[in-house]
C-alpha cells in the first residue's frame, strides 16, 4: 500500500517542524550566537567535575575517582562515560543537533506528540498539547537554574509511557522499543526520583487498564503484553547497567544511604525532605501564575503601590530602583522560589472539561496522577499522607523537594486535556463545555475582582521591612493577582470561543488548532520570558566565573599534593575552589555520608572556632585537628594574595601515630576524633577491623597519578599507617611490595594500612568492577534497543499497510 503523503506524513512533519522552530526562536541565542544559559548549579558543576572532565580530554579515559570536591569521592555522580555508549550520538541524533539541554524540550514536545497520537488525539490538537507540556514554567525554571538532567527526565517520560500504552494496544514490539528507548535515556540522565515518578505514573496506567481490561482481553493477553513490557525494561536496564551498577554500589555509602551514626535515621531527614513544600493554596498558580507574587524576586511595574510609597518616604531614588527591580513578591508557604507553576489555564480548562468528556480510562488515570502528585507537592501540609509515604514507600524517603512533583501534574494536565477535547469534537457535545467554562471563569473571575475579601497578602518577610512598605507590599501583590487573573480569563475565555464555534461548525480543524497553539504559546511564552530571557544567556559564564584571582593563582604556585579549604564559600554548596584544586568543600547531592557527618560533627565546629579566634588575632592552627588531618595547607579567605593563609600544622599525606584509640561504634569515633590529636593519635573500630598496633618509621608519598597512589614506608616498627585519603570500602585496592592488603579505616574516614617492619613500597588502586566488569554488555543492550526500535517501527508498518 503506498503511503499517503499528504495525509500521513506532511501533519508530522509539520508538528515536528513548529517544535524545532519554537527551539530555535526562544533560545536564538544558543543556537545562532553560541552563547550558554547562566545557570549557577550547572557552574557549580563544571567545578566539582572539571578534575574528571579535564583527564577525559587529556587521555579519552574516564577517571573514577575525584580528589577535587569533599576531600575525594567516587566519580559515578560527578561526570561518568563509557567507551562505545551510543546514548550521546543517539540524543543528537534525535533531537537534530540541538544544543543541550534545549534538546531536551524539543525531544519532550515530539514524545508527547507521539504519546497523544497513541491516544487517537488529531495531529493539531496534539501540537497544543506538546507544546503546553514542553513550555511549562517548571521545565523553563529548572533550566534556568539548571536542573539539566531533571528536564530530560521529564521530557521522556512521554515516550516511555506512549511505549507502555502501544503495548496495551497490541503494537507490542514498537511499544517495547519505545519503552526502552524512552528509560535507556531517562536512566541515563540519573534522576532517581524523576525516574521513580515514572513508576508512579506507569503503575497508575497499567491498574487502570487492568481494570478495564481483564474481561475484554482475557488475563493471558494482559500478561503477554506486560511480558513485553518487560523485555523493554530489561533492555533499558541493560544499556545502562554500568550507571546503574556503580550507582548502586555507591548509594549505600551516600548521604541516600544508611545512617552511619547509630541514633541518626537513614535515608534523608523528614524535615530536609520536606522542606520545599508547596503550600495548598499554591496549586491555584496553575490557573493565575501570579496568584503568590510570582518569583521571590520580582519585578515591579512602574508607579506600583510600593514605589509611590518610596517616594513619599524619602527613599533616594537608586535604592527605589533597585527595590522595585527585585521586590519580594512572593508570599507563598516555601522558603524561597524562582517563579509558579504553571502550564497554562486553557490546558487546566480542557483538563477539568475532561471530568464530563473524556473517556472513563484516560480520566481515572491521568485524573489519579493529576491529583496524586499535587497532593505529593503539597508535602508538610498534607503531613499525614507525605509522611506515611515518606516512611513506607521503598525508597520515597532518598529523594528531596518534593515541590518537583507538580512538574509530573503539568505533564498529566496537557494530555487530559487534549484528550478530553478530541472526545468532545467527535460527541460536538455542548454540555461539558458550558459546565467546565463556567467552573473555571467563574473561579478565575472571582479572583480577578474579589480576591482581597478572602486573601491577606502578607508574606513573612514583611516583618522585615517598614510597615508603610509592607502594606504597600501587600497593594502590589494584590494588584498582580489581579492582573494575572484577568489575562487568564482572557485566555479562557477566547478558547472556549474558539471551542464553541467549531462544535457548532462554524470553523474548520484547522482554524481551532492553529488558534489553541496561538493561544497557549503567546500565554507560556509571556510568563516564561519574566523568567528566562535575553539577559539569562552569556557568551561565556564560565570564564568570569572561575576566573583565576591572585590568592588562587598564589597557592597555584605549590606544587605540592594538599587540600584547600576556602572560607569564601559554602563547604557544602560551593564549588568553585574544587575547579583548581583538592577540596575539603564541594557541590554534590550525593556526598559520602561518613564526610558529611564529619563535617557536621567537627569541620563546620572548628571552622567556626578557627575564624571566632583568628578574629581576634589568635590562628590556632593546633584546634583544627580534624581539618589538619585531612592535609588541609592552604585556608583561602578572600581574593587577594594576602587573604591566603598557609596552615603550618597540616599532617601531610600519610604519617604514622604513635597510639592507636580503639572505639566500638561509629558515634564513639566521630566524637573522639576531634579531641585526638591526629598528628600522634588514631581511632581505629576493634569491632570491624580487631586490634591493631601503633608503628614507628616513615611514611613518604612518591606519586599520584588517576586513581592510583604510591607511597615509600620505612618502618621502624610495623604498625598502622594512616593515609589522608577518603576511605571508600569498594574498587580500592592496596599492595604492599604487590601483594595486596586489607584497608583498615581509621579517624572515621580515613585509609590506614597495617604495614610490616621493613622498607615497602605502598601502592592504593581504584578499580571498581562496577565499571570494568559491566562496560561491554551495556554497549550490547544498547545496540539491541536500537535494532528493536527499527524492527518496531518496521513491523508497525507493515502490519497497517
Amino acid at each position: 500500500m503506498q503511503l499517503n503523503f499528504q495525509k500521513q506524513i506532511l501533519p508530522h512533519l509539520i508538528g515536528v517542524g513548529i517544535f524545532y522552530l519554537l527551539i530555535v526562536f526562544y533560545f536564538s541565542p544558543m543556537v545562532f550566537d553560541g552563547k550558554v544559559l547562566f545557570q549557577g548549579d550547572i557552574l557549580q558543576w563544571e567545578g566539582s567535575a572539571t578534575e574528571v572532565l579535564n583527564y577525559r580530554a587529556e587521555t579519552g579515559d574516564q577517571l573514577l575517582w575525584t580528589n577535587s570536591t569533599f576531600g575525594g569521592m567516587p566519580a559515578y555522580f560527578v561526570s561518568l562515560e563509557f567507551p562505545g555508549d551510543i546514548t550521546n550520538t543517539l540524543i543528537k541524533t534525535l533531537t537534530l543537533g540541538l544544543p543541550h539541554p534545549v534538546s531536551g524540550l524539543f525531544f519532550g514536545m515530539v514524545g508527547m506528540y507521539i504519546l497523544l497520537l497513541s491516544f487517537r488525539v488529531r495531529p493539531l490538537l496534539a501540537i497544543v498539547g506538546s507544546i503546553a507540556f514542553a513550555f511549562n514554567t517548571f521545565n523553563l525554571l529548572s533550566l534556568e537554574a539548571g536542573h539539566n538532567a531533571k528536564i530530560w527526565a521529564v521530557c521522556l517520560i512521554p515516550i516511555i509511557l506512549a511505549g507502555i500504552h502501544l503495548a496495551f494496544e497490541k503494537k507490542r514490539i514498537l511499544g517495547t522499543a519505545l519503552l526502552a528507548l524512552g528509560l535507556l535515556l531517562q536512566l541515563k540522565f540519573n534522576h532517581l526520583q524523576i525516574t521513580y515518578y515514572t513508576l508512579i505514573i506507569s503503575v497508575i496506567y497499567v491498574i487502570v487498564r487492568l481494570v478495564f481490561d481483564w474481561k475484554k482481553d482475557g488475563l493471558p493477553e494482559i500478561g503477554k503484553t506486560l511480558g513485553f513490557l518487560v523485555i523493554g525494561a530489561i533492555l533499558a536496564v541493560g544499556g545502562n547497567i554500568g550507571r546503574l551498577a556503580t550507582a548502586l554500589e555507591y548509594s549505600p555509602y551516600s548521604t541516600r544511604g544508611k545512617a552511619t551514626i547509630e541514633t541518626a535515621s537513614a535515608g534523608l531527614d523528614r524535615e530536609y525532605a520536606f522542606s520545599w513544600s508547596n503550600g495548598k493554596l499554591e496549586t491555584m498558580t496553575l490557573l493565575v501564575p501570579d496568584f503568590y507574587g510570582g518569583g521571590s524576586s520580582t519585578p515591579l511595574p512602574k508607579n506600583s503601590a510600593s514605589e509611590k510609597a518610596l517616594r513619599a518616604n524619602g527613599i533616594d531614588p537608586g535604592q527605589i530602583n533597585g527595590f522595585v527591580k527585585g521586590a519580594p513578591t512572593y508570599w507563598g508557604e516555601q522558603t524561597f522560589t524562582g517563579g509558579p507553576m504553571y502550564g497554562g489555564v486553557i490546558l487546566v480548562f480542557l483538563a477539568i472539561l475532561g471530568i464530563w468528556a473524556a473517556p472513563k480510562e484516560s480520566l481515572y488515570t491521568f485524573g489519579a496522577v493529576i491529583v496524586l502528585f499535587i497532593i505529593l507537592s503539597w508535602g508538610k501540609h498534607f503531613g499525614w499522607f507525605n509522611y506515611l509515604l515518606f516512611d513506607i514507600l521503598p525508597g520515597y524517603n532518598k529523594f528531596r523537594a518534593v515541590s518537583m512533583a507538580l512538574g509530573i501534574t503539568l505533564f498529566a494536565i496537557p494530555i487530559l486535556g487534549m484528550i478530553s477535547l478530541e472526545r468532545l469534537i467527535q460527541k460536538e457535545d455542548l454540555k461539558p463545555l458550558y459546565i467546565a467554562g463556567g467552573i473555571v471563569g467563574g473561579l478565575v473571575l472571582l479572583l480577578a475582582v474579589a480576591s482581597g475579601a478572602f486573601l491577606r497578602f502578607e508574606s513573612p518577610n514583611d516583618v522585615n521591612m517598614p510597615d508603610w512598605l509592607a502594606t504597600a507590599m501587600q497593594t502590589d501583590r494584590k494588584a498582580m493577582l489581579s492582573a494575572s487573573a484577568w489575562k487568564s480569563f482572557g485566555f479562557l475565555a477566547a478558547s472556549f470561543v474558539l471551542i464553541y464555534f467549531r462544535l457548532k461548525n462554524k470553523i474548520s480543524d484547522i482554524i481551532l488548532g492553529s488558534g489553541l497553539i496561538a493561544l497557549v504559546g503567546l500565554d507560556l511564552w509571556t510568563i516564561n520570558r519574566q523568567y528566562l530571557h535575553s539577559d539569562s544567556f552569556q557568551a561565556n559564564p564560565g570564564r568570569e566565573f572561575f576566573a583565576e584571582t591572585p590568592a588562587e593563582k598564589e597557592i597555584g604556585s605549590d606544587p605540592g599534593y594538599f587540600r584547600v579549604l576556602s572560607l569564601t564559600e559554602s563547604i557544602t554548596n560551593g564549588a568553585r575552589t574544587s575547579y583548581r584544586f583538592h577540596s575539603l568543600g564541594g557541590y554534590n547531592g550525593a556526598k559520602l555520608r561518613r564526610y558529611q557527618d564529619l563535617i557536621e560533627y567537627q569541620i563546620q565546629p572548628e571552622i567556626q572556632d578557627f575564624i571566632g579566634k583568628a578574629q581576634e588575632g589568635n590562628f590556632d592552627w593546633n584546634g583544627i585537628g580534624v581539618i589538619n588531618m585531612l592535609n588541609t595547607k592552604y585556608m583561602i579567605a578572600g581574593q587577594d594574595a594576602n587573604a591566603v593563609f598557609q596552615n603550618p600544622e597540616a599532617n601531610g599525606p600519610a604519617w604514622i601515630p604513635s597510639t592507636i584509640v580503639p572505639v566500638t561504634s561509629n558515634e564513639e569515633e566521630i566524637q573522639k576524633v576531634g579531641e585526638i590529636d591526629t598528628k600522634t593519635q588514631a581511632t581505629v573500630n576493634t569491632e570491624e577491623f580487631g586490634s591493631i598496633s601503633a608503628g614507628l618509621g616513615q611514611i613518604t608519598l612518591t606519586a599520584t597519578e588517576a586513581d592510583k597512589i604510591t607511597y615509600q614506608a620505612e618502618m621502624d616498627q610495623g604498625g598502622l599507617v594512616v593515609f589522608s585519603e577518603i576511605f571508600y570500602p569498594i574498587g580500592w585496592i592496596a599492595t604492599i611490595d604487590g601483594q595486596e592488603a586489607d584497608i583498615i579505616r581509621t579517624d572515621y574516614l580515613l585509609r590506614g594500612l597495617s604495614v610490616p617492619v621493613g622498607s615497602h613500597e605502598i601502592v592504593f588502586t581504584f578499580a571498581p568492577s562496577s565499571y570494568y566488569a559491566t562496560k561491554t554488555p551495556m554497549i550490547i543492550f544498547q545496540y539491541l534497543i536500537v535494532l528493536s526500535l527499527i524492527g518496531g517501527v518496521y513491523f508497525s508498518w507493515k502490519k497497517e499497510n
